[in-house]
């Protein structure tokens, strides 16, 4: 089988509330090309923890954290996603309000890394919220829930079903999770 994308690593933030279908389909699609997939989150000082779906409440397993890694870690990834559902409000918990989430922080690291490309779907965009420079000025779409808040964020928001603005790739609802996940794997392979 040719696997045009061996020996990629592809990391999606997790938490529980997540598009079930979303994450199935990415689960199956990017392995079919050779993309390693690594599920990302906060343990918490646990060895790992069982998030539940939305719409269903199926388990899945995350066993790594996102805190803790380097820049050189972050790099080692050819995308990062940010995936719909409820998973970037979760994610975006922080203990001291004073302070950025650790989850925004690392996605704001990625954001520094142009080699890297950052997919978000939907209400993945609310993971920006805390640092807003990191979409302020781009164009992307997002779930029409969240017009208003790209917006206020100064992005440039496009009515469409997936933008691409350089390094971010983004998508409009997690029913649209074939065409970040197409859209991501076309932007690799040309990269290679």
């Amino acid at each position: 089988m040719n696997q045009p994308l061996a020996g990629l690593k592809v990391a999606v933030l997790i938490e529980s509330d997540y598009y079930e279908n979303e994450i199935h389909y990415y689960q199956h699609r990017f392995p079919e090309e050779g993309v390693e997939l690594h599920f990302l989150t906060r343990l918490w000082g646990q060895p790992s923890i069982t998030f539940t779906g939305h719409e269903y409440r199926a388990p899945l397993v995350a066993t790594e954290s996102f805190e803790g890694l380097t820049d050189d870690d972050i790099r080692s990834y050819a995308a990062v996603i940010v995936p719909s559902g409820i998973v970037a409000d979760r994610l975006r918990y922080t203990e001291d309000v004073t302070k950025v989430p650790p989850a925004t922080e690392f996605l704001a690291r990625a954001f520094a890394q142009p080699s890297v490309l950052k997919g978000i779907i939907c209400h993945g965009l609310w993971l920006t919220a805390p640092r807003t420079d990191l979409v302020r000025g781009r164009r992307l779409t997002c779930h029409n829930n969240l017009i208003g808040d790209a917006r206020a964020y100064g992005a440039d928001y496009v009515d469409a079903d997936v933008v691409t603005d350089g390094d971010l790739i983004t998508a409009r609802t997690g029913g649209h999770c074939h065409l970040l996940a197409r859209t991501l794997i076309d932007t690799l392979a040309a990269r290679r």
